[in-house]
């Protein structure tokens, strides 16, 4: 398995196919980084086409077990960010 693409590639490799430098390429990536934020920080969610889906899903209050101790605990109500991978992609991985 290879290692991660890092955020300055990701810049590099978006500018490269974008046909622009750098710089333009690194506000873009951010930009599109706030909306995302933004909108499921807020309880939406954004589809990103070919990519896949990110949406804020709420949990319920549970229990839970310490690992080190093996008590069980009350663990609160809280919110995780899920995704959801779109076929066009899991079938250009597996294909």
């Amino acid at each position: 398995m290879s290692k991660p693409m890092t955020k300055t590639q990701l810049v590099a490799a978006l500018a490269e196919e974008m046909g622009t430098d750098k710089k333009s390429a690194g506000v873009a990536l951010e930009a599109i980084t706030a909306i995302i934020t933004k909108e499921v920080s807020a309880g939406g969610a954004v589809t990103l086409p070919g990519v896949g889906k990110i949406y804020c899903r709420e949990r319920p209050e549970r229990m839970v077990r310490n690992p080190q101790t093996g008590d069980q605990m009350k663990k609160e109500a809280d919110k995780v960010v899920k995704m959801t991978i779109a076929k066009a992609l899991k079938d250009s991985v597996n294909g």
